[in-house]
């Protein structure tokens, strides 16, 4: 992890965690030592953070009042809340996890009239339906789309047949019923779509297909405007 990376992570976790956080505990969750806490802190209220507290006691965010809080219209809360509350519904584990966080992180930083507006949104989402979670680790497959690395998996399509594939991953879709990767399939030699619960064993080579995957999901999804 870089340091401007545990640099933030830190100021998200003295949020999250109950205060006072001690060094000990921010230690142990950023998988550092105390000490490196310390010095961290030092530099992030050096960048402008409030953060009450010292070493032995613990630490505390202090919300900085001259950082104005998100403007948002009543519509575009609603909006927001609806969005994140689909995702927590329909998405893999960890990005519905992740909409959970967000929602909260969202809700710390709004004024107080829209702070109980977002937390008594009259806009909900449900799914009684449950979607096939991935059998592979999404955040991982994610990852490779976002540094353009080519990937290989098992696959085993709709009659059971089992086959390997080496693609270029492009784009995860949730669709109503399922997840999919979009992807460049080398075996096929053309765009594929597969289905993340039948995909198994997910290796990221180290194979780069960039600066590539915006042209081909564009041209992706040009063809599939054509046929719908």
């Amino acid at each position: 992890m870089s340091r401007t990376a545990r640099l933030f992570h830190l100021m998200q976790t003295i949020r999250s965690l109950p205060a006072p956080v001690t060094g000990e505990a921010l230690g142990r969750a950023l998988d550092v030592s105390p000490r490196t806490i310390y010095r961290d802190v030092d530099t992030l209220r050096g960048l402008g953070a409030v953060i009450d507290g010292e070493a032995g006691y613990g630490f505390t965010l202090v919300e900085d009042n001259a950082v104005p809080p998100q403007s948002f219209t009543d519509d575009e809360l609603e909006a927001l809340v609806l969005g994140l509350r689909e995702v927590e519904v329909t998405a893999e584990p960890v990005l519905a996890a992740a909409a959970g966080k967000a929602l909260s992180k969202l809700q710390a930083r709004l004024p107080d009239r829209q702070a109980h507006r977002l937390k008594h949104a009259v806009l909900h989402a449900r799914r009684y339906v449950p979607i096939p979670q991935p059998q592979v680790d999404t955040a991982a497959l994610r990852q490779a789309a976002w540094d353009e690395r080519r990937v290989r998996f098992a696959y085993t399509d709709a009659e059971g047949n089992t086959s390997e594939r080496e693609v270029d991953p492009l784009s995860i879709v949730h669709f109503d019923a399922t997840h999919c990767l979009v992807a460049w399939c080398h075996l096929r030699d053309d765009y594929r779509t597969f289905r993340l619960d039948r995909l198994r064993d997910l290796e990221v080579t180290e194979v780069s297909f960039r600066p590539n995957r915006v042209p081909m999901l564009r041209t992706y999804m040009e063809r599939l405007a054509e046929h719908c």
